[in-house]
């Protein structure tokens, strides 16, 4: 991706010596010297690669935060450091994402274009979002960005969040409650927006589930822009065309080049983007900037920052 790689060749400067992998040439020399190796979203490394890497690659720097699709036992067998970019650096892109989908949602986007062209005057009708109840799960960085977003729009705000939540930032964000995830079952039957920023793992992979899918409310709208297997897509696409559900935005897929014949992508309740939510200007900014740091560290003997075990 060229955006990245101008932004990393910035944050770089002239301090060190920038190199571009060519998967049409053989992959064992281009290994050779070679101190950091930057994977772009963690897709790009294979095990020949990491095999090629172990012993002299100090640092295996990912320019992504999640890691779940990423093969860390294998470079752990290696003994190849791997270091990610922390959320914060996509928060922004993911929160802007989710509040878009809410307001899109809110006022029935999807059925916009076809009133227009038939010229249905004041139609679609939606729903003010000022008053209604929208529950964050997982109140990390995009969470917290999203708290503030929708704030704004007079939304009553419900976390769910494994830490201690101090009540300094219970007041700052205006949270409205704060449960722990063995209480995620009422919040997703209170709220009329649900969105998930949460990391995948064993514990929350289909977290929404057909029995949680069936807790929510039938006007509500589930959004995800974290992880698809977060949610079972196939309970969803039932909830949508059986209108169990009010609505659905998602950015990312159980099924990743996602299966365009899907019923999903008929439904009028239904928005979506292709796991676009963290790419813009600015978080491609702030992770080449975290790699250039973590560059500099490792030609200063430090360790590296956040580090993935």
């Amino acid at each position: 991706m060229q955006a990245s790689y101008d932004d990393v060749e910035k944050a770089l400067g002239s301090r060190h010596q920038l190199r571009v992998f060519d998967h049409d040439v053989a992959v064992g020399p281009q290994f050779e010297g070679i101190d950091v190796v930057m994977d772009h979203g963690g897709l790009v490394g294979t095990r020949e690669m990491a095999d090629l890497a172990a012993g002299q690659v100090k640092l295996w720097q990912v320019l992504g935060t999640g890691m779940d699709h990423f093969d860390r036992t294998y470079w752990r067998e290696k003994s190849i450091p791997v270091s990610h970019c922390p959320g914060m650096t996509s928060a922004i892109g993911l929160a802007d994402l989710a509040m878009m989908f809410i307001l899109m949602l809110a006022r029935q986007y999807p059925t916009a274009p076809r009133a227009l062209r038939e010229q249905l005057y004041n139609e679609p009708f939606g729903r003010d979002l000022d008053g209604l109840k929208l529950g964050i799960v997982g109140l990390g960085a995009s969470g917290t960005l999203l708290a503030r977003r929708a704030n704004s729009f007079g939304l009553g705000v419900f976390a769910v969040e494994v830490r201690d939540v101090g009540q300094d930032e219970i007041d700052e964000l205006n949270l409205y409650q704060v449960v722990d995830p063995t209480e995620l079952d009422s919040v997703v039957a209170e709220v009329d927006f649900l969105s998930l920023h949460v990391h995948l793992t064993d514990e929350t992979r289909h977290m929404m589930d057909r029995r949680r899918l069936g807790l929510m409310k039938s006007t509500a709208c589930l959004i995800n822009v974290a992880r698809g297997e977060l949610v079972d897509e196939v309970a969803l696409t039932e909830a949508l065309v059986e209108r169990r559900l009010g609505g659905a935005g998602l950015d990312v897929f159980a099924q990743e080049p996602v299966d365009l014949t899907s019923p999903l992508f008929d439904m009028e309740n239904f928005v979506a983007t292709y796991h676009c939510a963290g790419a813009t200007t600015g978080t491609s900014r702030r992770r080449a900037q975290v790699a250039a740091e973590n560059v500099d560290r490792i030609a200063e003997g430090l360790e590296p920052l956040h580090r993935v075990e």
